[in-house]
């Protein structure tokens, strides 16, 4: 569903009891494997990113190295390049299980997803929210919540690899090319991200999507 869309991150820092072991890795590490993976996902070179955002190729692999660490606004400057708000590298802020951080996301620690040129899906009637741990593999989950009418964009649209899903409730109508399917909860769909296609809810209630796109990609 990839469309990149996203809401401002909003941190939310979770209770952890006294016996659990919690992540104590550099946080400057942290957030630069946030920056490769969110850079690798837009499918951007160094040098791409590098004159999007005004910082130069070594300072950029320094920070992705945990080598440096960027100032606000130089980290602000980043985040406008890749499209998203600055608090989507803060996103595990917080206490966390260590053993959890590379794999789980829990509920209330979903991040909004964006995409190439919109800031925001709310106008579509649309929004998506990352499921993987992290954009860094080779494969992207995700759930979209769509309102009555909501849609993905009127116009079909194309990307690489693959794309499958599940309808958890509501209903959803999915068009690949000249054929229109409409699909309700407990049904499924897979299909080459190469067929033109779009979705849209056709009904009165609230729909919900999970989907997996492999290779993570960003772009549309």
């Amino acid at each position: 569903m990839l469309r990149l869309h996203e809401k401002y991150a909003v941190i939310i820092f979770m209770s952890v009891k006294p016996n659990q072991k919690t992540e104590t890795r550099d946080p400057v590490h942290l957030l630069g494997a946030e920056l490769r993976g969110l850079r690798k996902a837009h499918r951007l070179t160094l040098q791409a990113l590098a004159e999007k955002s005004g910082k130069s190729v070594s300072f950029l692999s320094k920070i992705e190295r945990g080598l440096a660490r960027p100032s606000i606004t130089a980290l602000q400057d980043i985040a406008e390049a890749l499209e998203v708000p600055i608090g989507w590298f803060f996103q595990n802020d917080g206490p966390v299980p260590a053993d959890e951080r590379p794999y789980i996301v829990r509920a209330g620690r979903r991040r909004r997803l964006t995409y190439s040129g919109v800031t925001t899906t709310d106008y579509m009637g649309f929004t998506d929210y990352l499921l993987s741990a992290n954009l860094d593999g080779q494969l992207a989950l995700g759930i979209s919540h769509y309102e009555p009418g909501g849609t993905a964009g009127d116009d079909l649209y194309t990307h690489q690899g693959e794309e499958a899903g599940l309808v958890l409730e509501g209903e959803i109508e999915l068009k690949l090319g000249d054929d229109v399917f409409r699909l309700g909860p407990g049904d499924s769909f897979s299909f080459p991200a190469s067929i033109p296609h779009t979705y849209r809810n056709p009904g009165k209630i609230k729909s919900a999507i999970v989907w997996a796109n492999t290779p993570v990609t960003l772009r549309r």
